[in-house]
């Protein structure tokens, strides 16, 4: 048996000839190369049982420190005009369109009324808009029949109105979460699996299934109409590529965001509002399906532990931590067996989303875009000692511990960006019940995502139009300010506002997001050369060699956060009515 240390923990846990999570890889301990890379063996075939999915990730050279971050300056600061340092500074913003601007019955609803809008946000200054590429509508009839038609109408009116997209491969089903104002439900044909297979979908202790993603046990498993999933996953970006080949070669998208899972986040459902969860219950884990429990048990018994069970003691969705067994102090989350299940639940997502990274790539290289990867921003109970909410999502996060660095680790991978949310809110907006941290949780992640070399990109979690919330957006953004004899020391790669609206286009309030943009932009006019501002984009690179599990693992020691500034330089002053809203936020708990 071998031993593979934990992170900063220190908890061991016993390994059988396999790695304790993807039970198809063997990892065999051989010395290292010149280059440090450590050796990943395979075992099995085509045909071996697929209880996991593939290992993820080679080892990969050091690790860059902020500083190393920014690209080459192509002219030395003492020769460049004050736009071109101020250029240097430029984050693009973006905004979301709405869920339904294609309806669930794939037509192109009030192209009239959007091109208006469209135009508008171009006038304001705006870089781009996002849009949700949603499966359930174009793959809704059957298997691997696909209709772009209306989406290929909205690409047309994007690009005449001089505005760049980003689109996501959204997997998911619209309805349920946050903010979910229309229903898109996943294909047809995969509901109907479903019923004489409910497993494919999520599931709770309680045996409550949620049908708003497949859940990740059936990655590999061929259930699908002939299909795995990771296989549909495949095809479906495929045939985006090859029937929106005309909009990728001119341009006009420019980043690819991969849906891996509900809302498009990396993680699993475990506060659905459709099973009745309430901000700041602690939510459920979500892997009880019959296919997660069999893989769990065999990681278990490859352990030397075949009497383990998945928890049933960590409580329900608007539970408090102290009142579960698993949570409380001194709970199950911290001994051996506890470690192993966190350990094995958060290596599962970061499996599943490395696996489906993959095949984007693959769908995607050569094509001048990024690839970008969604983790959401879960900043209730950051401040308990357990991260109760963190945990049942599949975030591994606990003080000495840090959950997100291996995803920024796996997303390195790929070349892919990471977003993140939650970019608005303050700590001082938040319920003291909560325990909630917003403030320092996207410093963790951002700081983690900046130690790994990647880019970081980020989004507003709920709509607001007041300066208060626009300034918290632009401290996250360029957390130590304008440096205008250099580059930033910390810069994101871009923001996508939440969303447009008749409220955003209200004139007081589209006022006051014009001045918004205006220095998210650095006081510099709208660009159109993304080169000017350091953003090059070149054909998308092959996914780099898989990572072993011991050089990802590693990248759970905990490390302090980058300092932050106490507020951004590029205020937004947005009048008496603003700051009003802003302190109603506060004061509203």
């Amino acid at each position: 048996m071998t031993s593979v240390t934990l992170g900063s923990l220190g908890e061991k846990i016993r390994l059988h000839s396999r790695c304790f999570f993807c039970p198809n890889v063997l990892f065999i301990n051989v010395p290292e190369n010149a280059e440090g890379a450590s050796k990943v063996w395979r075992q099995g075939t085509k045909n071996a049982p697929t209880f996991s999915s593939p290992s993820i990730i080679s080892r990969s050279p050091p690790q860059a420190v902020a500083s190393e971050i920014s690209t080459t300056e192509p002219k030395a600061a003492s020769t460049l005009t004050y736009e071109e340092k101020m250029l240097r500074h430029y984050v693009p913003i973006f905004v979301m369109l709405p869920l339904g601007v294609i309806t669930v019955d794939n037509v192109l609803e009030d192209k009239d009324k959007l091109v208006k809008e469209l135009k508008e946000l171009q006038a304001a200054g705006v870089d781009g808009v996002m849009i949700d590429v949603w499966w359930g509508i174009i793959e809704s009839k059957r298997p691997k029949q696909y209709d772009w038609t209306a989406y290929r109408s909205l690409f047309q009116a994007v690009q005449e109105c001089g505005l760049k997209l980003q689109a996501i491969m959204s997997f998911h089903q619209c309805g349920g979460n946050v903010g979910d104002v229309v229903t898109i439900p996943l294909p047809q044909w995969v509901l109907d699996i479903g019923e004489s297979d409910p497993d494919i979908f999520y599931t709770n202790l309680k045996g409550n299934r949620n049908p708003e993603y497949l859940t990740l046990g059936v990655d590999n498993r061929c259930l699908l109409s002939g299909r795995t999933a990771v296989e549909i996953y495949s095809d479906y970006m495929k045939s985006f590529r090859e029937n929106i080949a005309d909009f990728l070669e001119t341009g006009l998208i420019i980043d690819i965001e991969v849906g891996l899972g509900p809302a498009g986040e990396l993680r699993y459902p475990s506060y659905p509002e459709s099973q009745g969860w309430v901000f700041p219950g602690i939510g459920e884990f979500q892997c009880y399906d019959k296919y997660l429990q069999a893989d769990f048990k065999e990681a278990a018994t490859a352990a030397g532990h075949p009497e383990w069970e998945l928890p049933d003691n960590a409580g329900e969705y608007n539970d408090t931590p102290e009142s579960t067994e698993f949570f409380k102090s001194n709970g199950t989350y911290l001994t051996e067996k506890g470690k192993f299940f966190l350990t094995w639940y958060s290596s599962k997502l970061l499996s599943h989303g490395d696996q489906i990274l993959d095949e984007a790539n693959k769908a995607f290289a050569g094509c001048k875009l990024k690839l970008a990867a969604k983790v959401s921003g879960i900043h209730w109970w950051y401040k308990a000692d357990n991260h109760a909410a963190e945990l049942t999502a599949g975030y591994y996060n606990l003080k000495d511990r840090d959950g997100y660095r291996p995803i920024a680790r796996m997303l390195s991978r790929h070349h892919a960006i990471l977003n993140f949310t939650c970019l608005e809110m303050r700590d001082s907006e938040q319920s003291a019940d909560a325990k909630s941290a917003p403030q320092e949780l996207v410093q963790q992640v951002l700081s983690g995502g900046w130690r790994e070399n990647i880019e970081v990109a980020g989004e507003n979690a709920l709509s607001r139009y007041d300066s208060t919330a626009y300034n918290q957006i632009l401290l996250n953004a360029r957390p130590n300010g304008i440096n205008r004899d250099g580059q930033p020391k910390l810069r994101m790669y871009g923001v996508t506002y939440l969303r447009l609206s008749d409220e955003l286009l209200q004139k007081t309030n589209l006022n006051l997001f014009k001045t918004f943009v205006k220095k998210m932009h650095a006081d510099q006019d709208y660009c159109p050369d993304p080169e000017k501002y350091n953003h090059h984009l070149g054909p998308l690179e092959q996914s780099k060699p898989e990572i072993s599990i011991e050089h990802l693992l590693e990248a759970t020691k905990a490390e302090d956060p980058f300092p932050w500034d106490k507020e951004t330089d590029m205020k937004v002053s947005g009048g008496l009515f603003s700051n009003l809203i802003g302190k109603l936020f506060s004061l509203f708990k």
